[in-house]
């Protein structure tokens, strides 16, 4: 048995969660918003969507993107995306340690 722990962050509204930290570590890795919802099975328009809400909700760009052309186009992460992907990250880790230990703490001889 174990508990699993999902991270999202609000103001008014979702600002990030899952979704979109995998969507931008991919982005990351594949230097494209199309390529990267490609990966994951996501639509592009629903890739698209999920950017923007985050950007409209966190206030800031999370993606520099380039149109295509002789050199082709991409995507890179902003610097304020790379801060926030990686709060993401150290806080959500950070969150399941601890919640392994309180649940082993709470359920160890009860469920296992």
């Amino acid at each position: 048995f174990r508990a699993v722990i999902s991270v999202r962050i609000f103001s008014d509204e979702k600002c990030f969660g899952p979704g979109i930290a995998v969507l931008l570590t991919r982005v990351r890795e594949l230097h494209s918003l199309r390529a990267a919802a490609m990966s994951i099975g996501m639509a592009y328009s629903k890739a698209w969507t999920i950017l923007k809400s985050a950007e409209t909700n966190l206030g800031c760009r999370l993606l520099h993107s380039t149109t295509g052309g002789k050199h082709g186009g991409g995507a890179e992460l902003t610097p304020e995306a790379e801060n926030i992907l990686a709060a993401y990250e150290a806080y959500s880790s950070e969150l399941r340690a601890e919640s392994d230990r309180l649940f082993e703490e709470h359920f160890k001889g009860i469920l296992f």
